[in-house]
């Protein structure tokens, strides 16, 4: 019973339609000090990234890929040493809507990404040591927004001698990044897929989000964000990635993926406490699989990051949306529970408003949020055919 509820669960977490066979290495970009849209300044930035393709002699045939927020850049192929597949291999290969015989296609690891443990991640966050302490900086690292990852983002790809875009595609917080990148720096992209993602996060969102951050403060091994060389919040952090998946996820997947089927034969939830149902054995195993190479100060920072966004940081959505030139294929599904359906359409509205393109697709499932990501490849078509005009 455990085995085949804990494998059920772990779809969620990548696609199975593996189709770049690649091997991929992950390189390191430095930065330096970079001062953050708040202005404060980070004495040394450094991020990971990757790359699928060539890049072409006129430099003009790049897509970015900006990733959700419990991910990572490796949306394509697989490590050497690891096996590791790409979340996106079905977009992203030889003949697929992101080909690479055509595309040179780039990821990069946000500031503060999650996975801290993780060995193929290289990201600058709470968890790294500050030149100036020598310590880590806890929660003295300063308070970084979705802009502030675009402008790293950017200084990599200026790095590469590349001037332009010719796409930024996200999936939920990459689709956030993706608009961010559209609107600040519409000179640099030529067109701009945001995927299960709106202009802004709204009051609901917020309130989720800190639901989400709320475990880890409760955790007494927090400590205010100072645990660094003493025990991790880790039930606070699992915990809290146990809301996330829940959330990303939808109540018809559960209800038919585990019912009210209990997590041990024999073990009826009414005849003891201890006793649980399927779907709590199963989100706890996978939140504590994730939460071992998850770092939990930077998941209160992106959670942070994502509260904040706003589509241009200006003092309304639709200047902020406004400053969109590139045309826009907005993805989503109806059955969302993180964006909602009628968010997405109206930042498609306030784009359009000005005569930019801005369509909207929506994917069929019922894993939620999460078909954002699983089911990418019910619009193949349309996605290579708006990246080829």
């Amino acid at each position: 019973m455990r085995s085949w509820v804990l494998a059920a669960v772990c779809t969620a977490l990548a696609s199975t339609a593996w189709a770049y066979d690649g091997l991929v290495d992950k390189e390191v970009f430095e930065l330096g000090p970079y001062t953050t849209v708040n202005g404060e300044t980070i004495a040394e930035v450094r991020v990971g990234w990757e790359a699928y393709g060539e890049l072409n002699a006129a430099r003009d045939n790049a897509i970015l890929i900006t990733h959700f927020f419990s991910g990572t850049s490796h949306a394509a192929g697989r490590y050497a040493e690891d096996g590791a597949r790409g979340y996106w291999d079905e977009l992203i290969c030889a003949g697929c809507p992101l080909d690479t015989e055509r595309y040179y296609v780039l990821s990069s690891d946000t500031l503060v990404n999650l996975n801290v443990g993780d060995p193929n991640v290289v990201t600058t966050g709470p968890a790294s040591i500050d030149p100036a302490t020598g310590e880590p900086y806890g929660m003295d690292f300063p308070v970084v927004t979705i802009a502030d990852f675009v402008n790293v983002q950017r200084a990599l790809v200026e790095s590469l001698g590349i001037e332009r875009l010719h796409a930024v595609m996200g999936a939920s917080m990459g689709a956030l990044q993706a608009l961010e990148w559209a609107s600040a720096h519409p000179e640099m992209v030529e067109r701009v897929v945001p995927v299960i993602g709106a202009g802004e996060a709204d009051a609901f969102l917020i309130g989720w989000l800190d639901a989400w951050a709320a475990p880890i403060r409760l955790d007494p091994n927090w400590r205010d964000g100072d645990y660094y060389g003493g025990e991790p919040p880790t039930d606070g952090l699992a915990q809290a990635l146990e809301l996330v998946t829940l959330h990303a996820n939808h109540w018809e997947w559960a209800d038919a993926t585990f019912g009210r089927a209990w997590a041990v034969e024999g073990e009826d939830p009414a005849a003891a406490m201890a006793h649980r149902f399927a779907v709590e054995d199963a989100l706890d195993r996978v939140a504590r699989e994730r939460a071992a190479v998850a770092d939990a100060n930077h998941f209160l920072y992106l959670a942070k990051a994502n509260q904040l966004f706003r589509a241009g940081h200006g003092a309304t959505l639709a200047d902020g949306l406004a400053a969109i030139e590139a045309p826009t294929l907005m993805i989503h599904t109806p059955e969302d529970l993180i964006f909602a359906p009628e968010l997405v359409r109206a930042t498609a509205t306030l784009i359009g408003a000005d005569g930019t393109p801005a369509h909207v697709l929506e994917l069929q499932g019922r894993r939620g949020h999460l078909d954002g990501v699983l089911e990418i490849g019910q619009v193949a078509d349309e996605l290579r055919a708006f990246l080829a005009e």
